[in-house]
C-alpha cells in the first residue's frame, strides 16, 4: 500500500538512545539526571529526574519549525503571567537559547528543557464528573482568553490538527487505511460536518489556540471527594492559528471515550467554557460539526501512525479509545446537538414551520380529545403505566367513553415510556403524535411534495428540508411527485384499531429517519428538529393542552419552557420555604410521581428508591389509596370524637408488642412520639434528667432535639445540650473507642455513668436509644447492651425508652421491632415514620400506669394524630404488612442484598464495612482501612452520581460517610442487584 504525501503529514521519529539524551543535557542545559521516556505520537518526551527538580527533554519531530517552537515557549510565558495554570516553562540552554540541537541517527533534532508539571492526566476510560468536565472547558477557556492577542506564530504551512483542514486530512488518509469499513464511516461523517459547517467559516474568529486542551494533555491533583480536578495544561505542540471555537471542539471531542459519556456529558465543558470567553452564534452552531471532525481526524491519524510506525504503542492503544470518541460524537445528528447547544445557551432557533395549504385529515372533528400520558396524568395511577400496551389501553378506553378521536400530545415527556430498574435513561420524551380513531379517515398532502413509502403502511412526504413521516397508511398515491391536497390514503385498520402517527423531521445531513422518542437529556435539540405536527390535523383555534406555549411557537419553546418551570420551581422554593429545609442534591430532579420502591421525575427519568424509610410499603399503594379516599368522602375528624378505626388501630398495635406495653397515644410525628416519651417519663418519675446516646437523631421538638446527639444533623448538638441531657458514649463496634470484641464494654460503662448520676444526686427520668442504631448507617448495638443498660435504668428508677421510629415494623426482617433483637422489653415504644407509610401519623406505646401518671401534666391532645384517616391508614400499613408478607421480604432481599455489599467489600477498598440488617443497611466509606479516615466527600459525590444512574441513596452518620440504605419492603431482588450493580459501576469508573 503505498503511503500517502503532503506537506502536513508528519513522519514520527524512533526512540533515541537515552546514552544521547543525557548528553544533549549536560552539554546543552548543564543538567544531570535520570531519564524516562514518557513516550508520543509524533515527537519524543523524556522525563529527567535531577536533584534540584524534574523537567521534560522534547525532542521535536523533523519537521518543526524552530520558530514555531519558540513561539510554543512564549506562549507559555504569555499565559503563566496571567491565567494563574499549571504551565510547562522552558529552560535556556548554556547559550541562553531555549531552542537546543542535538543528533540522532544521523538527523539533526530539535530539543527544548520544560518544567515538569507535577499532576496525572484523565486519560483513562474513568468516568468524568460534570465538574471535571467544567474544569475542562473552563481551562480551555482561559487558554484562548489569554492568547487572544498573541501574535507570536507565522504559519506558513497547513498543520495536521488545525480544524480548517479537517475534511482534507480526513479524505487524503481514509483511503489508504487497512479497515475500509470504518475509513468510509468516516469520510461520510465528516463530509456531512463540513457541510454544516460551510456556511460560517468565513464567520469564524481566528486566533492563536493552543489546539489540544484535552484529558491528555491537562495535569490534574486530586480533589477532596477524590475526583481529579484539572489545574494546568502541558504539551503545546499543536499551538497555531486556528477558529477559537476549534479549541473548545478538541476538548469535548476529548471528554466522548470516557466511562458513560454522550454528546449530552460536554454540556458543563460549553457553559464554562462561555463564561469565560462567550461564544458567538455561528461559533455556537459550527462546535458540534468541529467535534465530529476532530474525532475524524483522530482515527485516520491514528492509524496513519500505526501505519508508519508500527511499534508506536503510545499510538496503537489509543486507537481504541479515539474509535470510541468518533463513534460517541457521531451518535446523534450534528443538528440535534447544536439545537440541544443552543438551547442550553439560551438561544433557542426560532425557524417556523411551513403554512399547511390542506388539512392532514380534512374530515377530522375540531374536538379530538387529547391523551393525558405525562408523569402527572391522573389515568396512568397504581403502577398501569408500567404495562407494554398502557398507552393503547388508555385511548381505547377514552374512545369507548365517546370520542371519535383521540391524540396523544407533542413534547410530552411520557410516564409510559419510563422505565424502571435501568441505569440508562428511557427515551420518554414524544418527537411525533399518534391519532386513534374509531372510523375511516382519508389523508391528503398539506403541501406539494414527493412521496416515498416505507413498510407496508409508512408514507414519507419529502418537502424541501422537511419531511412529514405517516405510519399506518393504507396508501393509495404511488411514489412520486405529489400537489398540495392530493389524497394520499387512508389510515389503516389492523385488528379493527386505526393508529396514525404522525412526525415532522427536518432532514438532517447524516440521512436517516429519526427516533419516535428522545431521552431527556437530548429532548431539547430533538425536538427542534421534529417540530410539533398538531396543527396539520387539528384545527388552529383549538388550544393544545400538552402546553401553554402556542403550537405555532419555536418548537424548542415547547421543551425550554418545561425546562424553565422546574428551575423557577426550585427558585420559588427557595424564597418561600425556609432553606433550612434542605433538598437532596445540589440540582435535584423534580420528583412527581412514585410506584412501589420507583420515583418518576418530571421528564420521564424513573429512579431506584433505596432511601426512603417512611414509605415502607412503596410508593402509590393502591390499597392505601382507596382506603384513604374512601375514608375521606366519609368522615374525618379529631379523636375526642368516639369512632371504631381509632379503637381497632390502638388494639392492633398493641397485640405487636408484649402484654405489659397495653396503652397507645396517636400523634402525628416521630419527633412529637418522642417528645411525648419523655413527657410521659418526666411525669411517671417525677424527675426530668436524661441519658441519651451520642450520634443519635430523635427529632426536632425541644424535648426531642434536646436529647439528640448527632452533630451532622445540629453541629453544635453537643455544646448545646442543656443540664437535664446526658449522654454516653455511641456503641460504635466499628468506628468507636471499642471496636470489635472490645464493643461489650460500652455496656457496662454506660451503665455505670447511669448510677454514677444517682449518686450525684441526678437519678435518670428516661434512658433513651434508638434499639438498633440507625443514625450511624444501620448498625446493631453490642450484644446484651440493652439488657445492662436497661437493668441499670430501672435499678435508679427510671424509665426506658425505646426510638423505634427508623428501625420498627419489620425492616430488620429478622424481627419486627429493633428491641426484639436486643431481648428485651422497653417501658415506652416511639414509632412513625414506617406506621403511616409517608402519612404524618406516630405512636407511643407504654404500661398504663405510666400513661395515667400524665394525669398530673394535664391532659394529652394531638388535633391529627388518631383521626379517622390516620387511623384507616395506620390500620392499612398493617394489613398490607401482613398480607404482603413484607417482613419476609425484608429478611430475604435484605440478605442477598447484604451479601452482594460484601462482595463488593472484598473487591473496593474505599468499602470499610457493611452493616445493618434486612433492609436497615449502610456501607461505610473510608480512605483508609487502617486509621477509619472517613470517605465523607467522596460520599457524597457517589451518590450524585448514583442518581445520575437512576440510583437515589444519601449519605448518614456524623461523619456523613455512610450510605443509608432504607428501601420500600417491597424491594426486589432485580432491583436489589440494580443498586448493587450501579454501586460497582460506580467504585469501578469513578464519581
Amino acid at each position: 500500500m503505498g503511503i500517502p504525501s503532503a506537506d502536513w503529514l508528519v513522519r514520527p521519529i524512533g526512540p533515541v538512545d537515552e546514552a544521547e539524551v543525557s548528553a544533549v543535557l549536560a552539554e546543552r542545559f548543564g543538567v544531570t539526571g535520570t531519564v524516562h521516556d514518557l513516550g508520543s505520537q509524533q515527537d519524543r518526551n523524556y522525563r529527567v529526574r535531577t536533584e534540584t527538580g524534574d523537567y521534560v527533554l522534547k525532542i521535536a519531530n523533523p519537521a518543526a519549525d524552530p520558530a514555531a517552537l519558540r513561539a510554543q515557549c512564549a506562549a507559555v510565558e504569555r499565559l503563566a503571567d496571567a491565567s494563574g495554570l499549571r504551565l510547562p516553562r522552558a529552560h535556556a540552554g548554556v547559550d541562553g537559547e531555549v531552542v537546543q540541537w542535538l543528533s540522532a541517527g544521523g538527523v539533526e533534532l530539535v530539543c527544548r528543557l520544560l518544567d515538569y508539571v507535577p499532576g496525572e492526566p484523565i486519560m483513562d476510560s474513568r468516568y468524568l464528573a460534570p465538574p471535571v468536565v467544567a474544569r475542562l472547558g473552563e481551562l480551555a477557556g482561559r487558554v484562548v482568553a489569554g492568547l487572544a492577542d498573541f501574535a507570536g506564530v507565522e504559519q506558513e504551512r497547513p498543520q495536521l490538527w488545525d480544524l480548517r483542514n479537517a475534511l482534507t486530512v480526513v479524505e487524503t488518509l481514509a483511503p489508504h487505511l487497512p479497515d475500509q469499513e470504518r475509513a468510509a464511516r468516516v469520510l461520510r461523517a465528516s463530509r456531512a460536518a463540513h457541510t454544516l459547517l460551510e456556511p460560517f467559516v468565513d464567520r469564524l474568529p481566528v486566533q492563536v489556540i493552543h489546539g489540544d486542551v484535552t484529558d491528555n494533555n491537562v495535569v490534574c491533583e486530586p480533589a477532596s471527594d477524590g475526583r481529579r480536578m484539572p489545574v494546568g495544561v502541558i504539551d503545546f505542540g499543536d499551538l497555531g492559528l486556528g477558529w477559537t471555537v476549534a479549541e473548545l471542539a478538541v476538548t469535548c471531542a476529548s471528554v466522548l471515550h470516557h466511562h458513560g459519556a454522550g454528546p449530552a456529558s460536554v454540556l458543563p465543558a460549553v457553559h464554562a467554557f462561555h463564561a469565560v470567553r462567550p461564544l458567538a452564534n455561528e461559533e455556537v452552531d459550527a462546535l458540534w460539526p468541529l467535534v465530529v471532525l476532530r474525532t475524524s481526524v483522530m482515527v485516520v491519524s491514528g492509524q496513519y501512525d500505526t501505519l508508519l510506525d508500527p511499534g508506536n504503542s503510545y499510538a496503537s492503544v489509543a486507537l481504541d479509545r479515539e474509535w470510541a470518541m468518533f463513534e460517541a460524537a457521531v451518535s446523534v445528528p450534528a443538528e440535534v446537538v447544536t439545537a440541544q447547544l443552543r438551547h442550553a445557551l439560551g438561544r433557542p432557533s426560532a425557524r417556523l414551520l411551513p403554512v399547511a395549504e390542506h388539512a392532514l385529515l380534512p374530515g377530522l372533528p375540531d374536538d379530538v380529545a387529547s391523551l393525558d400520558l405525562s408523569v402527572s396524568s391522573e389515568e396512568l395511577h397504581t403502577g398501569r403505566w408500567l404495562a407494554p400496551d398502557a398507552e393503547t389501553v388508555l385511548a381505547r378506553a377514552t374512545l369507548t367513553a365517546g370520542h371519535t378521536a383521540v391524540r396523544t400530545r407533542h413534547g410530552e415527556f411520557r410516564l409510559t415510556r419510563t422505565t424502571v430498574d435501568d441505569s440508562v435513561p428511557a427515551a420518554t420524551c414524544a418527537l411525533g403524535v399518534e391519532l386513534h380513531l374509531t372510523g375511516p379517515a382519508e389523508i391528503r398532502a398539506p403541501w406539494a411534495g414527493t412521496v416515498t413509502r416505507h413498510g407496508d403502511t409508512g408514507v414519507t412526504l419529502h418537502t424541501g428540508g422537511l419531511d412529514l413521516l405517516l405510519d399506518g397508511v393504507a396508501a393509495e398515491v404511488q411514489p412520486g411527485p405529489v400537489v398540495s391536497g392530493r389524497r394520499l390514503g387512508t389510515v389503516a385498520a389492523h385488528e379493527g384499531v386505526r393508529v396514525l402517527g404522525i412526525q415532522l423531521f427536518r432532514s438532517c445531513a447524516t440521512g436517516g429517519r429519526p427516533p419516535r422518542f428522545a431521552p431527556p437529556e437530548l429532548a431539547a435539540g430533538w425536538l427542534e428538529v421534529c417540530p410539533d405536527p398538531t396543527r396539520l390535523f387539528l384545527a388552529l383555534d383549538a388550544p393544545d393542552a400538552s402546553s401553554s406555549a402556542p403550537d405555532d411557537a419555536p418548537l424548542s419553546a415547547r421543551d425550554a419552557q418545561q425546562a424553565i418551570t422546574e428551575a423557577e420551581l426550585l427558585e420559588r422554593r427557595e424564597h418561600s420555604f425556609a432553606t433550612v429545609q434542605e433538598h437532596y442534591f445540589e440540582t435535584p430532579p423534580q420528583i412527581e410521581r412514585g410506584w412501589r420502591h420507583h420515583l418518576v421525575d418530571t421528564r420521564g427519568r424513573g429512579y431506584l428508591d433505596m432511601l426512603n424509610n417512611v414509605t415502607i410499603l412503596g410508593h402509590g399503594h393502591p390499597g392505601l389509596g382507596e382506603a384513604v379516599h374512601r375514608q375521606w368522602r366519609r368522615l374525618n375528624t379529631n379523636s375526642r370524637f368516639h369512632y371504631a378505626s381509632v379503637v381497632e388501630l390502638s388494639e392492633r398495635i398493641t397485640g405487636l408488642l408484649p402484654a405489659e406495653l397495653d396503652t397507645v397515644f396517636l400523634v402525628n410525628s416521630g419527633s412529637e412520639a418522642v417528645d411525648l416519651a419523655l413527657r410521659l417519663a418526666w411525669a411517671a418519675t417525677g424527675r426530668q434528667d436524661v441519658v441519651a446516646v451520642e450520634e443519635a437523631y430523635h427529632g426536632w421538638t425541644y424535648a426531642s432535639d434536646a436529647v439528640s446527639t448527632s452533630i451532622a444533623d445540629n453541629p453544635n448538638a453537643l455544646a448545646s445540650r442543656p443540664p437535664w441531657v446526658h449522654t454516653v458514649a455511641a456503641p460504635n463496634s466499628y468506628r468507636g473507642r471499642h471496636r470489635g470484641p472490645q464493643a461489650r464494654r460500652y455496656a457496662p460503662e454506660a451503665a455505670a455513668r447511669i448510677r454514677e448520676l444517682a449518686d450525684q444526686g441526678r437519678p435518670l427520668a428516661a434512658f433513651v436509644c434508638e434499639p438498633y442504631y440507625g443514625n450511624a448507617g444501620g448498625m446493631a448495638l453490642p450484644d446484651g447492651y440493652l439488657r445492662q443498660v436497661y437493668e441499670a435504668t430501672r435499678d435508679v428508677g427510671g424509665l426506658c425508652v425505646a426510638d423505634e421510629v427508623q428501625v420498627g415494623y419489620g425492616r430488620l426482617g429478622s424481627h419486627f421491632w429493633g428491641f426484639e433483637q436486643q431481648g428485651v422489653v422497653p417501658d415506652i415504644v416511639t414509632v412513625a415514620k414506617a406506621m403511616g407509610n409517608g402519612h404524618p401519623l406516630g405512636a407511643v406505646i407504654t404500661r398504663r400506669d405510666i400513661a395515667d401518671a400524665y394525669r398530673t401534666q394535664g391532659y394529652f391532645f394531638s388535633s391529627a394524630g388518631g383521626s379517622p384517616v390516620s387511623s384507616v391508614v395506620g390500620l392499612t400499613v398493617l394489613d398490607a404488612l401482613r398480607d404482603e408478607d413484607l417482613q419476609t421480604n425484608a429478611r430475604e432481599i435484605g440478605a442477598h442484598l447484604k451479601g452482594r455489599l460484601l462482595e463488593l467489600a472484598e473487591r473496593h477498598a474505599l468499602i470499610g464495612a457493611v452493616h445493618g440488617s434486612g433492609l436497615y443497611l449502610g456501607v461505610e466509606f473510608v480512605r483508609d482501612r487502617e486509621s477509619l479516615e472517613p470517605a465523607t466527600e467522596e460520599t457524597a459525590a457517589i451518590c450524585d452520581r448514583l442518581r445520575e444512574l437512576g440510583v437515589i441513596v444519601q449519605p448518614t452518620s456524623d461523619r456523613q460517610c455512610v450510605l443509608k440504605i432504607k428501601p420500600p419492603l417491597c424491594l426486589t431482588r432485580r432491583s436489589a442487584d440494580v443498586f448493587a450493580d450501579a454501586l460497582d459501576d460506580v467504585l469501578t469508573h469513578g464519581w
